[in-house]
């Protein structure tokens, strides 16, 4: 399945996506598509729906993030090797993990917006994986059992507050609309291997990456155990993977976002998003 939420900020509505790539309103079924909604057994009941016979949302609304309630965004940087080298870092021996603040979340084709005193805003493609049963100190081998899905996320950044700023990654990762999502959240059935889609993101018309999660340092079976290990990972809490290289930070020069900048990000099977960069209002 792949299910989303549409309509303006802060009174989304659940839908699904049917064959022909129409949405249909899931609001009779689930009041929201909520982290308890992400479970198997509710997932079941969703897919026991008959979309041709649920309304047809017609227009084109806004999308919002796929998950709504998320509790934590835990992100996992320098998770392809040609990246880690465009950005002068050495290969990780475990995954180099932060956090988003989830105040950063928005829809997948919102503006974004950025913040006062921005000087080196980046974008980086990424494969979110959202999580749909409580991980804790889970294996290796059972840690897809406990994914719900997978959506794509743009690990937006400002890589002057990342890495000029004290060290901190979360101070160039939390900004507000730092974290579009969506625009579906396809569930785990329809994506049986998470480590052979491709990522793109463009750059007003400028393809800037393209990579393969083939080309993951850790896997998403990995990743989901080691965090696992570290902090009990909930239904909804989204995990960002990596990006591949691209990024502006990594270009010669550097070529960082500016006010009229345009995104449009792909992952194979998941969609799309399109984003217009805007500057913080006076």
């Amino acid at each position: 399945m792949k299910l989303l939420r549409y309509g303006p900020v802060g009174k989304e509505k659940p839908g699904v996506l049917d064959s022909g790539g129409n949405i249909r309103d899931l609001s009779g079924a689930i009041a929201d598509l909520t982290p308890d909604q992400l479970s198997p057994a509710a997932l079941d009941k969703l897919r026991k729906l008959d979309p041709g016979k649920l309304p047809r949302v017609t227009g084109e609304p806004r999308i919002g993030a796929c998950v709504a309630a998320v509790s934590k965004l835990v992100c996992i940087g320098l998770n392809y090797t040609d990246h880690a080298n465009e950005t002068n870092n050495p290969i990780p021996k475990e995954p180099v993990v932060f956090m988003k603040a989830i105040s950063s979340i928005v829809g997948p084709n919102d503006d974004v917006v950025l913040p006062k005193g921005a000087t080196k805003g980046d974008w980086e493609v990424e494969l979110g994986i959202v999580i749909g049963t409580k991980a804790q100190y889970v294996s290796e081998s059972d840690a897809l059992k406990h994914v719900a899905g997978y959506c794509i996320v743009n690990d937006v950044s400002e890589r002057a507050f990342q890495m000029e700023r004290g060290g901190q990654w979360t101070k160039g990762k939390s900004c507000d609309t730092f974290a579009p999502i969506g625009p579906w959240l396809v569930t785990a059935d329809e994506v049986p291997d998470p480590q052979v889609l491709d990522v793109m993101c463009e750059v007003s018309g400028v393809v800037m990456q393209k990579g393969t999660t083939k080309n993951m340092i850790f896997t998403v079976a990995q990743i989901v155990s080691y965090l696992s290990q570290f902090m009990t990972l909930m239904p909804g809490d989204i995990i960002p993977t990596g990006t591949p290289a691209g990024v502006g930070l990594g270009k010669k020069p550097p070529r960082f976002l500016k006010p009229g900048d345009t995104m449009r990000l792909t992952v194979t099977g998941l969609g799309e998003q399109r984003q217009k960069v805007l500057g913080y209002p006076a």
